[in-house]
């Protein structure tokens, strides 16, 4: 799977909360079906986890600036939560 391909399509079609506030608010309501972690996001434990409770951990192989490039953003994006994966197949990551 193409991971950047995957990525701009979950933002296009699904729902997705970007950064780490939003990320965990999201978690924390049981919202989020995945986290995706950039190897520079400020928490440690999200670096280190493999699921947060019930949800799997994605790390990604990059900065936060690596991951906002990837996501077609202009800003670095250091976690974001996959909500709703529209017609993306990013479910499918192995974590």
């Amino acid at each position: 799977m193409d991971l950047n391909h995957a990525l701009k399509v979950a933002l296009e079609t699904g729902k997705v909360r970007l950064g780490l506030e939003e990320s965990r608010e999201a978690a924390d309501a049981k919202k989020a079906r995945l986290l995706i972690v950039a190897n520079t996001c400020p928490d440690p434990k999200l670096r280190s986890e493999r699921a947060l409770g019930k949800i799997p951990v994605y790390h990604f192989d990059g900065t936060a600036v690596d991951l906002g490039q990837a996501c077609g953003k202009p800003f670095p994006i250091s976690v974001m939560a996959i909500l709703d994966p529209g017609s993306s197949a990013i479910l499918t990551l192995e974590t």
